[in-house]
């Protein structure tokens, strides 16, 4: 059963703050399981930047999915667009590897905060999934607690890179809004993975407007 993820952070920077130091993220205290990135392409499309970048990353296997994966270092896609104009930086990640295992698929928007000015707001979703017969209410289930957990050094992390870049800035506010599986979220959570692909066509056609 795929699970579903989601977290609200309010960081104490503005949205060009958090667009700059978006791109400076690693390395940083909590990024040591990142190895590499390299940018794939990047271009400007009617005011908006498109870039989709590789990342190489390592989580440690626990000892149960040794029999499923036999690698740790797994390559991870980013898509990303930014618009300045209207304040939103959007971003669309997932990983290439294992996929049959566990796919994550991440989506995060960042926008300038309307309530509370000089403030930027991250939604982040993701969903989680595994085609492995038999076992995929546990991996996923696996999978939702260590991506909650990660996301935690994430945006300490980030906050690490921005103190650092602003450093007469406040400190990140964080709030967390994890939404778990209900009764009534059961029919959704079936259906999560066809979700997660309508969320992310816009930004994908958009970055492949030449493909059918």
């Amino acid at each position: 059963m795929t699970r579903f993820f989601e977290q609200t952070t309010i960081f104490n920077y503005t949205w060009d703050q958090v667009a700059q130091g978006f791109w400076k993220r690693y390395p940083n205290p909590n990024s040591k399981h990142v190895l590499s990135e390299d940018t794939v392409c990047r271009d400007v499309r009617s005011g908006r930047l498109f870039s989709i970048r590789l990342l190489s990353k390592t989580n440690p296997i626990p000892k149960w999915a040794e029999r499923f994966i036999t690698s740790k270092h797994v390559h991870i896609i980013e898509e990303s667009i930014v618009d300045p104009v209207n304040k939103v930086f959007i971003t669309y990640t997932r990983n290439l590897g294992y996929t049959k295992v566990m796919s994550v698929t991440e989506k995060v928007v960042y926008h300038q905060s309307d309530d509370q000015p000089g403030k930027t707001i991250a939604v982040r979703s993701a969903w989680i999934d595994s085609q492995v017969r038999g076992f995929s209410r546990a991996i996923c289930a696996f999978g939702y607690e260590r991506f909650k957990k990660n996301c935690s050094k994430m945006v300490g992390g980030f906050n690490h890179v921005l103190a650092s870049m602003f450093p007469l800035q406040s400190t990140v506010t964080t709030t967390h809004a994890t939404i778990t599986a209900t009764s009534k979220l059961k029919d959704a959570a079936k259906n999560a993975s066809e979700l997660a692909k309508s969320k992310a066509a816009p930004i994908y056609a958009s970055l492949h407007p030449n493909q059918s």
